[in-house]
């Protein structure tokens, strides 16, 4: 981690440059765990992980004006690692722009932990080539092993994803695999406009998630 923000309390985090090789390794720009009222602003990150990582314990954090690339995207999570009980709320990312990384907007969660993830908002987002643009992830597994399936999963709710357009350099620009004991609840879709880097219609690939609102998106759930 380059910049860690830990049981924190009232933070502004503006005007940083963080910058890694995109070879390097778990090299997140800023990393959040634990904190409240925080405001990460007007920050330029490329770096070989997440450029911004908000973990267990983060509530009401802001993230505006960043320029992700390269670097994993900006990630909420991971979160139930170890079957551990996590908690994030409040969360509000706009005016980002993503360049070149591996995901855009990511909610991370592993199968067996609990707590939840809710109230989170993407707003005003530009992608330029981007793997996994909008993604929600609660199967995550990293690492060679296989990941056993599992009952129990942090819960992700009342997420809004608004104006958020550009280029996926992936057939599926939109994939929510959810849980299938703790469905995806409450997702808000509102002018997404998202294509491949040809410019071809991007697909949208959806399970186990239940759409509260879903206007003018492309691609749209099947």
């Amino acid at each position: 981690m380059h910049l860690t923000f830990r049981n924190c309390e009232n933070v502004r985090a503006t005007n940083l440059r963080v910058i890694a090789p995109e070879s390097s390794p778990n090299t997140d720009g800023i990393h959040v765990v634990g904190t409240q009222n925080i405001l990460i602003d007007n920050s330029l990150i490329q770096t070989g992980d997440d450029c911004v990582s908000i973990v267990s314990g983060s509530r009401h954090v802001e993230a505006t004006n960043i320029e992700c690339g390269p670097g994993h995207g900006i990630s909420i999570g991971s979160l139930g690692a170890d079957n551990s009980e996590d908690y994030v709320s409040d969360v509000y990312v706009h005016g980002a722009k993503l360049s070149g990384t591996t995901n855009g907007v990511r909610i991370k969660t592993w199968q067996g932990g609990s707590g939840y993830a809710k109230n989170i908002k993407f707003q005003d987002i530009v992608m330029t080539n981007v793997t996994n643009p909008i993604i929600i992830d609660q199967n995550y597994c990293d690492g060679e092993e296989h990941c056993h399936e599992q009952g129990s999963a942090v819960q992700v709710s009342n997420v809004v994803y608004q104006n958020i357009r550009g280029t996926s350099a992936t057939e599926i620009a939109m994939k929510f695999d959810c849980s299938k004991t703790h469905p995806c609840q409450e997702i808000s879709l509102r002018g997404i406009n998202l294509r491949t880097q040809l410019r071809d219609k991007a697909e949208a690939s959806c399970v186990n998630v239940e759409l509260q609102d879903e206007r003018m998106v492309s691609p749209n759930c099947p």
